[in-house]
């Protein structure tokens, strides 16, 4: 029963990374699934290029700095 006390540190980490890739990921699909529509169906490719490249760069650098 001791080493459930010595493992709770790690596991509460283990939580805490797949959490913030999950958080990742999700919001990552929302940014991709926004510029498509934006694109195919709003026809402006340009914004809908920028809007997916801006946002993937920015989502990139704010889980690195945050994380």
């Amino acid at each position: 029963m001791a080493d459930a006390q010595d493992d709770y540190p790690a596991h509460l980490e283990t939580y805490t990374s797949f959490n913030k890739v999950v958080t990742f990921t999700l919001l990552w699909i929302v940014l991709i699934l926004a510029s498509m529509a934006l694109g195919l169906v709003g026809h402006m490719s340009i914004l809908a290029l920028f809007l997916g490249i801006g946002g993937s760069v920015a989502l990139l650098v704010a889980f690195a700095v945050l994380g």
